[in-house]
């Protein structure tokens, strides 16, 4: 029996050139000579150079990068403590309600969320700039991290906390020096997770921002509503050109560990 069929193969290509065949072209005019993105003058990077001299991109960036990290080590903080919450916290008056809270900005709409955190901030009267666009990615990039931090802690053998327990921990040495190590892949996943959440929001972010806290997403969206140009297409290729040498590099050093661990493995085996 064939498992690789004619119509596999079509429906594979088909599938790979609708995801990735706008990004090559994408990528191919972004080195146009001419302004026009629509009309190829010829090969030219010029418009990198002048990407790299846009004083306002280079800001949006910096903007963007600051509320990211900041925004998304929030958010891992406080979605691991919920995470833990939940998973071990056992049965406390108000845990429905308190798990609603946490899920609920994985299915509300993102103009309800930046609608709604706007009107809190001109409630309270607080200044809208980089601190509110953090607060508002921590709001609803925390639930990501709760999830992905609770699926890790409800398969985690509780057993090796409690031991560390018996042997004098407290209830937070135990956390930090037993259970958080063993979670701390999923606690990193989060953080990239919601790292990555914020680089790329632009609803809520257009709500809740302010002057001189205008992030990349924003100044982008404002730039295409004038026109394409040929900075953004190059901006464009240097995040996909970003996005993966990152995944490459990713699996190179997860392809190297799980060699290093097989070879560990039968190091041990023909020990015994």
């Amino acid at each position: 029996m064939r498992r690789f069929s004619w119509f596999n193969a079509t429906s594979l290509t088909f599938g790979f050139a609708f995801l990735y065949l706008p990004m090559i072209i994408l990528v191919i005019y972004s080195f146009n000579e001419s302004r026009l993105v629509t009309v190829w003058a010829g090969f030219s990077t010029k418009w990198y150079g002048e990407l790299f001299r846009n004083e306002e991109f280079l800001d949006a960036a910096w903007v963007t990068l600051k509320v990211a990290v900041l925004s998304s080590t929030i958010a891992t903080v406080l979605g691991t403590m919920a995470a833990h919450v939940l998973v071990n916290g056992g049965r406390f008056r108000g845990r429905t309600l308190f798990s609603g809270m946490i899920y609920a900005p994985l299915v509300m709409p993102e103009v309800i969320t930046g609608l709604s955190l706007l009107l809190l901030f001109i409630g309270i009267g607080l200044e809208r700039g980089v601190l509110t666009v953090v607060l508002a990615h921590t709001t609803f990039s925390m639930c990501y991290v709760s999830v992905v931090v609770s699926s890790r802690l409800a398969t985690f053998d509780r057993s090796l906390e409690e031991a560390a327990l018996d042997l004098g921990c407290s209830s937070f040495d135990a956390f930090r020096l037993v259970t958080l190590p063993i979670i701390a892949p999923a606690v990193i996943s989060g953080w990239l997770l919601a790292f990555t959440l914020s680089l790329d929001d632009l609803v809520i972010a257009s709500f809740t921002t302010g002057p001189g806290a205008t992030t990349l997403p924003i100044k982008v969206f404002s730039s295409i509503r004038l026109g394409v140009s040929p900075e953004i297409n190059a901006l464009s290729t240097v995040l996909i050109s970003v996005v993966a040498v990152g995944v490459i590099s990713a699996s190179l050093i997860t392809k190297r560990a799980a060699l290093q661990q097989a070879r560990e493995e039968q190091a041990a085996q023909r020990a015994t």
